[in-house]
């Protein structure tokens, strides 16, 4: 197979001689049976595809979630920063507690690497001196640069009743960082906000927000009678100067996968 010819680049960045590409692969045609013709027909009438994320390294170095590898070609070395048994110990209960792997591998050296392909989606974010606070479970891979440490919600409000956890994942300094979601990147609705302003969203589909956003969970009206009546309860609230992208597919994403039927009448973002 003539990779070049098989795949289309969707999306692409690079950084410190390191180049992120996410691909598709344009047809599967492999199917061996007539279910997986079957099933393998619909997916390429929906725009369904195969992608990879695809990282060229020039001399350079790349951090990924552990067991994201594929395959990779050129001279590579793979290292681990683990800190001695505390080191290790640190890292083992923060993965725990964002859903995340503990260790997180750093490849150096020239040649290419293809992580592990799905039918998911790839948000290929660029940070300037800055940092990101990202859903559990969302972080794919990121330029070597990049910090990575857990943090928990600053109020027990957003920690108990937000639907995000106790802990989410804070990506810290400048490059490029690979996120992978349920939805694709079109459907991603960035929001700024600036003096104070306030973004009120009934769900847990916020998937990241720059440092100086706070979050918090507040009621839709000023009593909770109040909040009860007009039917929306408590709304995942950010407020502050900076980024919050949201996924509004999100939940009907996750109902399909679930095969739950559904309404706009009776829909509940709250997953």
């Amino acid at each position: 197979m003539d990779l070049e010819k098989g795949v289309t680049v969707l999306n692409k960045c690079s950084y410190n001689n390191v180049d992120f590409e996410v691909i598709a692969y344009n047809k599967l045609k492999g199917a061996q049976d007539v279910n997986m013709a079957q099933a393998m027909f619909f997916a390429e009438q929906t725009g369904l595809k195969a992608k990879q994320v695809k990282i060229t390294l020039n001399n350079s170095s790349v951090k990924t979630e552990a067991g994201a590898l594929y395959y990779s070609k050129g001279k590579i070395e793979s290292k681990t920063k683990i800190g001695g048994a505390t080191g290790l110990f640190k890292k083992a209960v923060s993965g725990a507690l964002t859903s995340e792997s503990a260790i997180k591998p750093v490849y150096t050296g020239t040649g290419e690497i293809y992580l592990e392909p799905s039918f998911k989606h790839y948000l290929i974010m660029e940070l300037d001196n800055d940092s990101i606070i990202v859903d559990k479970g969302l972080f794919f891979c990121c330029s070597a640069e990049i910090d990575l440490k857990a943090v928990s919600q600053k109020n027990v409000s957003s920690a108990l009743l937000g639907g995000e956890g106790i802990f989410q994942i804070e990506l810290k300094g400048s490059g490029i960082v690979v996120l992978e979601l349920i939805v694709p990147e079109s459907e991603i609705v960035p929001y700024e906000l600036k003096n104070g302003e306030e973004l009120k969203v009934d769900g847990n589909f916020a998937i990241a927000r720059t440092s100086g956003v706070s979050f918090s969970v507040t009621k839709s009206d000023k009593s909770l009678l109040s909040s009860a009546i007009n039917g929306e309860g408590l709304l995942n609230t950010f407020k502050g100067e900076g980024t919050v992208w949201l996924a509004p597919t999100a939940p009907m994403y996750n109902r399909l996968y679930s095969g739950i039927y559904f309404s706009n009448s009776s829909m509940n973002n709250k997953e």
